[in-house]
């Protein structure tokens, strides 16, 4: 690995242990401008624990160097949403990744993830892909350079797959970069890097 100038993040060395079990030795990312990276490994391989690591959530059983550079935004595979409030509610009171809660541009992200008509719905009223949307809204706000997902592209149908892909190969494109994981097809091929974690089983 060499020296970090330029690098948005850079993760050397990092083991993951979670209750007592070692699921990851000694693995290694670098992240720069333009990148994207797909986490790839079996359930269980430790994707969620190393992508949560990376975003400074664990520290408890992680070890190595995790320095990163640039704002961040996480987001997990569960939404984060308050199910009594809007989705403009949600997005404007609990923000995450330093987004921007102007009114307009909340306005602009939910149409943005085709959700016009439903910004003052409350969430517990809107179909499982609906609340994944609302919270994938926030991709559409941050001013973050480095998205880490976990599994974004669960419980969205094919539309809103095509939508996403299209808004993460633009960020990268502007020189932010993704680091994400999923189960589900994708057509970022030509663009992506993926690190196979089951490699770095112990």
């Amino acid at each position: 690995m060499g020296d970090e100038a330029g690098l948005l993040l850079a993760a050397r060395e990092v083991g993951i242990e979670r209750g007592y079990r070692q699921l990851l030795v000694g693995v290694n990312l670098e992240v720069k401008p333009g990148d994207l990276w797909q986490l790839t490994g079996a359930n269980g391989a430790g994707k969620t624990s190393f992508l949560r690591a990376l975003a400074g959530l664990a520290s408890l059983g992680v070890s190595g160097e995790i320095n990163c550079h640039q704002p961040t935004l996480y987001q997990g595979h569960l939404p984060g949403l308050k199910p009594l409030l809007s989705a403009v509610e949600n997005l404007r009171w609990h923000p995450s990744g330093g987004i921007d809660t102007d009114i307009e541009g909340i306005y602009a992200a939910l149409a943005g993830v085709g959700l016009a008509g439903h910004e003052t719905t409350p969430v517990h009223s809107l179909s499982a892909g609906q609340q994944r949307r609302v919270g994938l809204a926030r991709l559409w706000l941050t001013d973050a350079p480095l998205w880490l997902l976990d599994e974004p592209f669960t419980a969205i149908d094919v539309a809103g797959a095509a939508m996403l892909e299209a808004q993460i190969i633009a960020h990268c494109r502007t020189g932010g970069a993704v680091v994400f994981t999923s189960h589900q097809p994708n057509r970022m091929a030509e663009q992506l890097q993926q690190l196979d974690l089951s490699q770095y089983a112990p």
